[in-house]
């Protein structure tokens, strides 16, 4: 089941008023756009430390509600998903897609027109064509490889 987010009785325009340390849990959670592009698999340079998106989705997740299948449960499948918390987001900005709430927060820019927190739809992100709604393949459909082969050459 995705994990569906709720934005009913939030305090207002709490992203533009208040330090995301000082959110509740619900309003943390409503910033997420839905668009998915934090579940596709990244390719880390070990030099370089340049971080790339692939085309290949995590295996929880729904390339058509791009949302986590498991999402309570999911650091226990998937280890190495990480848990996006006040406290992790220095350390993770860095490789989380440009157009994420969360990062753009993070760096003092503003939510993009169509967050679904603005425009008040949570399809928004997809009539923008912002999110991985059905471009994605799963992880265990593609030898780990090959995963070069799938790499996004656009910035998300």
């Amino acid at each position: 089941m995705s994990h569906p987010v709720d934005r009913t009785d939030l305090r207002p325009r709490f992203w533009m008023r208040f330090p995301l340390d000082r959110l509740s849990d619900r309003e943390w959670e409503a910033l997420c756009d839905g668009c998915g592009k934090c579940c596709l698999n990244k390719l880390e340079d070990e030099d370089t430390a340049e971080v790339v998106f692939t085309r290949i989705a995590c295996r929880l997740l729904d390339g058509e509600t791009c949302r986590c299948g498991n999402y309570h449960c999911r650091k226990a499948i998937v280890p190495e998903c990480v848990v996006l918390t006040p406290g992790t987001i220095a350390d993770v900005a860095y490789w989380m897609p440009a157009t994420c709430a969360y990062r753009l927060l993070w760096e003092g820019k503003p939510l993009p027109d169509w967050h679904p927190l603005i425009t008040g739809d949570a399809e928004s992100v997809h009539a923008a064509g912002m999110s991985v709604r059905g471009w994605t393949l799963p992880e265990f459909e593609v030898p780990i490889e090959d995963w070069e082969d799938y790499i996004i050459q656009e910035e998300l």
